[in-house]
């Protein structure tokens, strides 16, 4: 006997009946880090990510719950559906607002649903499937989308006829490496020299970096990385990151084990920084910022001294973000990535779901395409 019902703020939630059903320490699903986006305005309505997050109670106890936000716009949610919501608005009906579970401008493979163990996700989905369409109607929305979800439990939602989404990442293995030497061993020997050259003309430059994790975060580290970020957020997009300044803050005070700063300093001043999250298998790499533009910079912070600290941590994988084809030949693989699409209108919903068939196709074929033109001397080691 489940109790369902949705909620606009996390706050009257409590936190530790949230984390409680947590099943691993994937941290973008904890309490405190969707809690943070709340308190520090990134996740409003005023930001077009309302929380109205389901719950559902058995005896009093809390025994699901999961992160849903109404979304007036796209932005943010790294699974592109501005097509749909213009054929959709070019027959006269209103695309938004639509219910996205999601975790906001994360695009990070992971849980997605919040049970008590002695639940079953196969036999709960009825009753889930049914509560998300009758709020839906209630609301009015064009339908429900849930991102970036794992693949088992993607399956389990296409079998109760939700559109399955199928999208192209790129992630770093650890496959027993002892050191970076020893990975850049299992590269074609081009790719290797490119490699070492890009990182010698870092050094080359005079730069070196720090690690800070834990509580050698300060508050001036964050407040430091939240300028660097928003610059370069500046510069390349032309308006403002998502985040505000007291998110970092408050994100590495309240997990701070699960959160790195990698900083790049030259002539005695800090120059730039990549801002990663951390599990007990994963590296996160999440945001990056700086002061100014040098030679394979970015490449070094975000990616090669991540590799070297996932390396010295004994974590398997490094899951560096959203897009980037040029992650291929420094040794990251293609993978699929997962999202789930219920649209309200039959008509509609069909529609979505014979684009994403079609589209399925392009992306097993992309994926092939780019194990074919692997750096690795053994292609076979890295499938």
């Amino acid at each position: 006997m489940l109790q369902f019902s949705f909620v606009d703020s996390l706050q009257s939630i409590d936190p530790a009946a949230w984390n409680a059903l947590c099943p691993t320490d994937y941290p973008f699903m904890r309490y405190e880090f969707l809690l943070a986006l709340e308190i520090t305005g990134a996740t409003t309505a005023n930001s077009g990510w309302q929380p109205h997050h389901l719950l559902a109670y058995r005896d009093g106890q809390l025994v699901i719950a999961q992160p849903w936000f109404i979304k007036s716009h796209s932005y943010g949610e790294y699974v592109f559906d501005w097509s749909w919501a213009d054929a959709w608005q070019q027959l006269g009906h209103d695309y938004y607002p639509k219910l996205v579970n999601a975790i906001p401008f994360t695009p990070c493979t992971g849980p997605r649903l919040l049970l008590d163990a002695s639940l079953d996700l196969k036999s709960l989905l009825p009753a889930l499937t049914k509560a998300l369409d009758a709020e839906c109607q209630r609301l009015g929305f064009s339908g429900w989308h849930s991102l970036f979800v794992e693949q088992p439990s993607a399956v389990l939602w296409q079998e109760r006829g939700a559109a399955l989404r199928m999208g192209c990442q790129f992630h770093w293995h650890n496959r027993g490496y002892k050191n970076f030497d020893e990975f850049l061993a299992t590269l074609l020997s081009r790719k290797r020299k490119n490699i070492l050259q890009e990182r010698n003309k870092v050094a080359a430059q005079g730069i070196t970096f720090s690690c800070h994790e834990g509580e050698s975060l300060s508050e001036d580290d964050c407040a430091r990385f939240y300028d660097f970020y928003q610059m370069t957020y500046l510069k390349r997009s032309g308006h403002h990151g998502y985040l505000h300044g007291d998110f970092f803050v408050r994100i590495a005070r309240e997990l701070p084990r699960q959160c790195l700063l990698i900083q790049a300093h030259k002539d005695n001043r800090v120059i730039a920084a990549a801002w990663f999250f951390k599990d007990s298998n994963t590296l996160y790499g999440r945001y990056w910022g700086c002061l100014a533009e040098y030679d394979f910079l970015h490449f070094e912070t975000c990616y090669y001294q991540g590799i070297d600290y996932l390396l010295r941590q004994g974590l398997q994988r490094f899951d560096g973000g959203a897009q980037g084809e040029h992650k291929i030949q420094r040794g990251f693989e293609a993978c699929q990535t997962f999202s789930l699409h219920q649209l309200q209108d039959n008509r509609f919903h069909q529609a979505v779901d014979n684009f994403v068939e079609e589209e399925k196709l392009h992306i097993e074929q992309y994926i092939a395409d780019v194990k074919a033109a692997s750096p690795y001397r053994d292609h076979r080691a890295a499938q």
